[in-house]
């Protein structure tokens, strides 16, 4: 397979630790939630990335069907959420996705059918398909 790009991220830490690029163009503290036993603080927690990855990747996935079916809209907005969970196998954690996808200029069912084929195009959607729960909302 060809490859079109690599990246790398550098952890230490875990959850209390911090994030770097090898070239030190990018980095920043992470932490674990409140929710999770943490301290308040600002600093990111690896769900957020998570989220953050996917919803612009979702989106991009978005334009590109968008785009290539000719369609006409005003503008668009996907919100990620990632959700951390009990695994009721193990009593570990997994993961699970809602994608809310808002395309303003299109009807509920045309948005819907995009809001579909960007999911079986995006890279994130292939990586977590039969692996996490991934919910699609039209909003």
């Amino acid at each position: 397979m060809k490859v079109l790009y690599s990246t790398q991220m550098i952890n230490i830490g875990g959850r209390n630790g911090k994030s770097v690029s090898p070239d030190g163009s990018f980095s920043l503290d992470v932490a674990t939630p409140i929710e999770m036993g943490g301290n308040d603080t600002k600093a990111i927690n690896p769900e957020q990335l998570f989220a953050a990855g996917y919803g612009a990747c979702f989106h991009g996935a978005l334009e590109l069907v968008l785009s290539k079916a000719r369609i006409q809209y005003k503008s668009s907005k996907v919100t990620a959420t990632v959700s951390l969970l009990e695994d009721p196998v193990d009593k570990g954690f997994m993961i699970s996705a809602r994608m809310q996808v808002s395309i303003e200029g299109l009807d509920n069912e045309t948005a819907e059918k995009y809001v579909k084929l960007a999911h079986t195009i995006c890279p994130y959607s292939k990586a977590t398909k039969g692996n996490i729960d991934v919910e699609l909302e039209v909003v």
